[in-house]
């Protein structure tokens, strides 16, 4: 193994294990190192996956990510970054996030006291968020309201 290794390098599932450590977790999950294409001429090709409009940044930043993964891999161990749009196979590996809890309605009690109080305020996106707002507030108080 460390024959083929010597001659053709380690490969991306090296860099994949340790992608996180090597360009950040924001790069990180919306990349994947894809493989590593040796050239006659020096340092190797890595072929970089992104998720779409990623690649921008990924080009822009390419000469930080390049000096980690040789400081990883090695002084001159990758020359050049291939970037391909696509959608990341590792995605479907990470968790997805956390669903939001429901929360509970307002009793009704409540919810006139809001409507009263609110009751001067021109209808429209403000009165709308002011009620939100309102709601939001009113059932943080709940839990802690018995508690005096």
């Amino acid at each position: 193994m460390k024959t083929l290794e010597a001659r053709f390098g380690q490969g991306p599932e090296a860099l994949q294990t340790h992608w996180r450590e090597i360009v950040g977790e924001a790069l990180a999950a919306r990349s994947e190192p894809i493989r590593l294409i040796k050239t006659r001429a020096g340092g190797a090709t890595l072929e970089l996956r992104v998720a779409g409009p990623v690649a921008a940044l990924v080009q822009h930043q390419a000469p930080l990510i390049l000096d980690r993964l040789n400081l990883y891999l090695g002084p001159g161990a990758v020359g050049r970054l291939r970037i391909v749009q696509g959608p990341l196979r590792a995605a479907a590996a990470r968790p997805s996030p956390p669903k939001r809890r429901m929360r509970p309605p307002l009793d009704a009690a409540a919810e006139r006291a809001l409507e009263e109080g609110l009751k001067g305020a021109p209808d429209g996106p403000l009165k709308e968020a002011l009620t939100r707002l309102g709601r939001a507030v009113l059932r943080s108080q709940t839990g802690t309201m018995g508690d005096d």
